[in-house]
């Protein structure tokens, strides 16, 4: 029998950055945060996010629905929070979704990837969404992304690129 809590704090040794994926559905955006994301293919253009089957977000993702990832900054920490679920204060941290590509990106976010679900495979609890992306941008102003290892955020240290 594997020690569940011990193997999320052996996995949580692997630093991964911090997306926040939105959805709108009725006219409802529903959001989270995720750092179980990664590119899949570049032919055809494919990523992939991991969401808790039980969760909203998990429940409504559906094959053929849109969906946005917004890559964070070290500057979004409070939005990661917010989204993952763990925000303790009354008023929620200052944010906005656009419209862009038919999905809701997190406005001010360092890149974002529009993508139509292709598949979403059974993955344990977990559902593993496959998407492709339809559209991408990144912000040219070089900021740091906000980076996720053991249980905490940190920036990255680092020079600037030239």
């Amino acid at each position: 029998m594997i020690d569940t809590r011990g193997f999320r704090q052996t996995v949580g040794q692997f630093a991964t950055g911090v997306t926040v994926i939105a959805t709108e559905i009725e006219g409802t955006v529903h959001a989270l945060t995720a750092n179980s994301f990664t590119s899949l293919s570049l032919d055809p253009p494919l990523v992939l996010f991991c969401v808790g089957r039980n969760t909203r977000t998990g429940q409504l993702i559906d094959v053929g629905a849109r969906f946005c990832v917004s890559i964070l900054h070290e500057g979004q920490r409070d939005l990661s929070t917010y989204f993952g679920g763990g925000w303790k204060d009354e008023e929620p941290p200052p944010f906005a979704f656009v419209k862009w590509h038919d999905s809701p990106r997190l406005d001010g976010s360092a890149a974002a990837l529009s993508c139509l679900v292709e598949a979403v495979h059974e993955g344990g609890d977990h559902w593993i969404v496959v998407g492709r992306v339809a559209a991408f941008q990144r912000r040219e102003d070089d900021v740091a992304p906000l980076i996720f290892h053991a249980g905490r955020y940190f920036g990255l240290a680092s020079e600037p690129r030239t």
